[in-house]
């Protein structure tokens, strides 16, 4: 997917020339990105190379990838394009030699799937902590002006609370539950990005992501959304295993972007911000009654199919801090999205 896909170019159109990203301390840069052929990173990659297209930016894009054939294939637009790209194939555990200067980090890679964390909980801590770790000592020995560490909404853990809550308000975990290995690893992430900051002065700084969707999402994502929206193009009930009390909130890819790209630049180092739009939090059951509506009056949501009756799934994510919590990037004002990202 790249300037063929209509909405993908349209994102991509409106980031190169957001006016709030400073686009000019990038110009002819060198950025490593992580996990660059997942849904954040591959628009994140694809964003920067756009730009130069357009702009001439003279912006490097260093994406590491652990299946060399696998990133050429996924980029192979950007490639004939000649626009800026050098895949490293390699791993967060297993870093590549990298050789010439990297102005700029944004570590992205990690396990997503809720079944992995349950499934191979050691794999998953050892992927987040030693993957990050190994990121920031590169980000230390490069001396990189700015480094972005992909973390989660679910580093909250269960908060009982509706009011907003401030980034260093952080709810339960329950530390012998394997699905655990996930949250408990991204809060350890997120302790070395601020430890390092401070002994080394590495200036990293967390972007706390709500669950993200936009072009690109895989048809066959499990995510409660994707299954939904699933279902209502094939005019199937969406049937939940819980009552769809679980509250979340998401964000638009595009502007998932724009805000790593503007904490890269501005974020205030050693430090977290939450990135969502809060204008979509809600349950899991009313999301999905507006997914439904795709299906022109023919899919009805079904709750407690699976028994359980709770609100299930992963820890919910709470109500991002507000007023003067002061270090959140949701805003869905003009003057901080670039026009359509939040609507």
């Amino acid at each position: 997917m790249w300037i063929e896909n209509p909405v993908f170019r349209e994102d991509l159109e409106q980031l190169a020339a957001c006016e709030f990203i400073p686009w000019q301390d990038l110009e002819k840069k060198t950025v490593l990105i992580t996990g660059a052929t997942g849904l954040i990173g591959y628009m994140l990659t694809s964003a920067l190379l756009y730009r130069n297209l357009k702009y001439n930016s003279g912006i490097q894009v260093a994406a590491l990838v652990r299946d060399l054939e696998r990133g050429r294939d996924k980029f192979s637009a950007q490639i004939a394009e000649g626009c800026g790209l050098i895949l490293l194939e390699g791993s967060v555990e297993q870093l590549p030699e990298i050789n010439g200067p990297i102005n700029y980090i944004v570590h992205g890679a990690g396990p997503t799937a809720s079944a992995y964390f349950v499934e191979k909980p050691v794999e998953t801590i050892t992927s987040v902590v030693m993957g990050t770790r190994n990121l920031l000592e590169l980000g230390k020995t490069k001396r990189v002006s700015g480094f972005v560490y992909l973390s989660s909404m679910e580093v909250y853990g269960k908060v009982i609370s509706k009011t907003a809550q401030a980034e260093k308000d952080l709810g339960y975990l329950d530390l012998f539950s394997p699905r655990s290995s996930y949250p408990e690893s991204k809060r350890m992430a997120e302790s070395l990005c601020c430890a390092y900051f401070e002994e080394y002065g590495v200036p990293a700084t967390s972007a706390r992501l709500a669950q993200t969707f936009g072009p690109g999402v895989a048809y066959e994502d499990e995510r409660v959304f994707a299954y939904a929206a699933r279902c209502a193009l094939k005019g199937e009930n969406i049937c939940l295993h819980t009552s769809g009390t679980k509250e979340n909130m998401y964000l638009y890819t595009a502007d998932a972007v724009s805000a790593i790209l503007l904490l890269l630049i501005r974020g205030e180092r050693g430090t977290a911000y939450n990135a969502a739009n809060p204008e979509t939090y809600c349950s899991v059951k009313e999301m999905s009654e507006l997914a439904a509506e795709l299906g022109a009056g023919k899919v009805s949501v079904i709750t407690n199919c699976g028994g359980g009756g709770g609100g299930g799934g992963a820890p919910p994510a709470p109500p991002p801090a507000g007023g003067g919590g002061g270090k959140n990037v949701y805003r869905a004002d003009p003057a901080f999205s670039c026009g359509k990202f939040s609507s």
